[in-house]
């Protein structure tokens, strides 16, 4: 194992972590199949595997975004065989709080059961809206046992019917059910459309998963193994922010016993400095270090290759930000522009849109990287 790595090799190794390692069937960028072809569930899990969790975003400008980190991996793929991983009856994988809103395997779900528990200290407390309004609470999950899986508007629609002698509204039907969420005793039973479905987690998530105890500092150690095996290369700050753990001493001595193990090795990566000096980071055992990376591709906002700005900013010198929610006259790029990936550089990015009345996907900017390596590009 290296005792160093120049810039360059830090961006191949988190790549490869990552699935970028290999050339992809056809990186294009827009173009996602519904069809029979290209790469198949196996392929899909292998490449799920690798990420350990898929985040879930609202924003569908062109496409869902949780469609797209396997897109960029792997080419065109049939988006239903993704479907049906994570949203059809008993699929492998179920969402909950994990890096945010993400699916993660379902047999993963006893890993963050500390996080439960932190949630269900902190909305039982005296005078939360949660310890106040125990009724609805109470009743929401009895509609589940009975009736569930339910969206919450077919809740909603009971309550106001006057089912049980309730009258409550929409908004305490919804944070009944993401308090349930939280605190592990309901889980999400697939979507219709794009809104949850609801049910018990005792009839969504495997037995041996809900019955299986994990310690806090079990759970985190393994999460931060998790992350470090995902990310290649590392800092602390990386594997405190994979899975939002908000505990940096946790993650320190996760750190120690992963090194003590042998899982984690340190090693200086070049410019990555903090005041000066350089920045602790650790790379993980099975890291690979390819010679290349072939990938022409387009990044989601929420892929675990940007989602951690500061990161971002550290291994490909890319300040990103996404401006949805900035006024337009102050947007710099666009409204949901996309970074652009070839090989191991980060060289532009391109702000997309589809017009499904015509079917087109419209490029609304594109902008290229300063820089002599961005510059390159353009020529590529």
């Amino acid at each position: 194992m290296k005792e160093s790595l120049s810039a360059s090799e830090a961006r191949r190794v988190a790549l490869a972590a990552q699935g970028f390692g290999r050339p992809s069937r056809a990186s294009r960028p827009g173009t996602m199949s519904t069809g029979r072809s290209g790469p198949g569930t196996r392929q899909l899990i292998g490449m799920l595997g690798r990420m350990h969790t898929l985040q879930i975003d609202s924003v569908n400008v062109f496409a869902r975004s949780h469609y797209l980190p396997l897109f960029s991996r792997l080419g065109p793929y049939d988006t239903a065989l993704l479907d049906g991983l994570l949203f059809a009856p008993q699929a492998p994988y179920v969402e909950f709080w994990a890096h945010v809103a993400a699916f993660i395997p379902a047999s993963d779900w006893r890993l963050f059961r500390f996080r439960m528990d932190d949630h269900r200290a902190r909305f039982t407390a005296p005078g939360t809206w949660f310890a106040e309004n125990l009724p609805i609470v109470d009743w929401v999950r009895d509609e589940l046992r009975a009736r569930g899986p339910l969206r919450p508007a077919e809740i909603e629609h009971d309550s106001r019917s006057g089912a049980r002698g309730s009258w409550w509204d929409w908004d305490d039907v919804k944070r009944a059910l993401e308090y349930l969420w939280l605190i592990g005793e309901v889980a999400v039973a697939g979507r219709r459309g794009f809104e949850r479905r609801y049910a018990l987690a005792a009839d969504v998530i495997p037995a041996a998963a809900l019955q299986r105890e994990v310690s806090r500092p079990d759970a985190l150690r393994e999460l931060v193994a998790r992350a470090a095996s995902a990310y290649g290369v590392a800092t602390e700050a990386d594997l405190d922010d994979y899975w939002r753990l908000r505990d940096r001493q946790a993650v320190k001595s996760a750190i120690s016993e992963l090194v003590e193990s042998g899982e984690l090795v340190p090693v200086r990566v070049e410019s990555w400095d903090r005041g000066g000096r350089p920045l602790p980071a650790w790379i993980h055992r099975d890291a690979t270090l390819p010679r290349r990376i072939s990938a022409t591709t387009v990044l989601t906002p929420f892929d675990p290759m940007v989602w951690f700005r500061d990161r971002a900013q550290r291994l490909f010198g890319f300040d990103y930000r996404i401006e949805i929610y900035t006024p337009a006259p102050q947007r710099r790029y666009g409204y949901y522009s996309l970074p652009v990936l070839l090989e191991d550089e980060l060289v532009g990015r391109v702000d997309l849109k589809a017009d499904r009345a015509a079917s087109r996907l419209l490029v609304q900017s594109a902008w290229w990287e300063a820089g002599p390596v961005r510059a390159g590009a353009a020529e590529r």
